[in-house]
């Protein structure tokens, strides 16, 4: 287990969703809704739907959205969503899991093609990128929840594999199947995470520079702008100094 001074810039920045709040809302509405219908409504009796709706909290989503997107799974007006998930390649050979929630597998197979032919990038096929990630659990929590060695400390004793601190916060790493568990313990000394979920990891990372970010940005706006569309993974790396120019 190692802990790392430098946070890695693996996702987009978390601000560039404050700017899509409603897009953000059916995301975590829909994955909500999926957990609940696939499990027990009850958040401390299924995992995914505690996962869930942890990140829609951290989003200041409020608690009768929850509700509503809870109950739904149980109406009979519930569309039947399917997980799908794309890889492709960016600008600068980058490469990228996306990940959907879908009622229309040719509808979103089409606009996710087009996001990345529009912005200098190609869909590949299953697998072709994958390859090169991890799959593991991911536990995030804001740079408040304490300074790297108390979070490191932390994650230790409760059985994580990794931790990774930052000024944007902390990530702390886990096996899949110990996601829950290492998160519970967690939560008994750091408080609430800001996130639990299944995450793609990167094995390597690859530097972009600052033309190749901004077209890269404008590819992954495009992506999260699609609401089938739940989360993008990458395996870039985009210095401070060129994050900084393109805010």
């Amino acid at each position: 287990m190692a802990g790392h001074s430098k946070y890695k810039n693996i996702m987009y920045r978390k601000g560039a969703q404050d700017k899509k709040r409603s897009t953000l809302f059916s995301k975590l509405s829909r994955e909500i809704t999926v957990a609940a219908k696939a499990g027990l409504p009850d958040p401390d009796m299924n995992a995914r739907l505690r996962s869930a709706v942890i990140a829609a909290r951290a989003q200041s989503m409020p608690n009768d959205n929850i509700k509503r997107a809870i109950d739904k799974a149980s109406g009979s007006d519930m569309e039947n969503y399917e997980e799908i998930r794309y890889e492709g390649f960016g600008p600068a050979g980058v490469a990228l899991i996306v990940e959907t929630l879908t009622d229309n597998r040719n509808r979103t197979a089409t606009n996710v093609r087009l996001a990345f032919s529009k912005n200098g990038g190609n869909l590949g096929a299953p697998g072709s990128v994958s390859h090169g990630f991890d799959r593991l659990g991911l536990i995030s929590y804001p740079a408040g929840a304490g300074d790297a060695d108390t979070v490191f400390e932390a994650a230790l004793e409760a059985g994580a594999d990794d931790v990774e601190s930052g000024e944007e916060g902390h990530s702390v790493w886990t096996a899949p199947e110990s996601l829950h568990e290492v998160a519970k313990a967690l939560e008994a000394s750091l408080g609430a995470p800001e996130g639990i979920k299944l995450a793609w990891r990167p094995q390597t990372h690859a530097p972009v520079d600052e033309a190749e970010a901004t077209t890269l940005i404008k590819l992954i706006d495009a992506l999260e702008d699609d609401d089938d569309v739940q989360t993008v993974w990458g395996n870039y790396e985009i210095s401070d100094e060129v994050m900084e120019k393109l805010a």
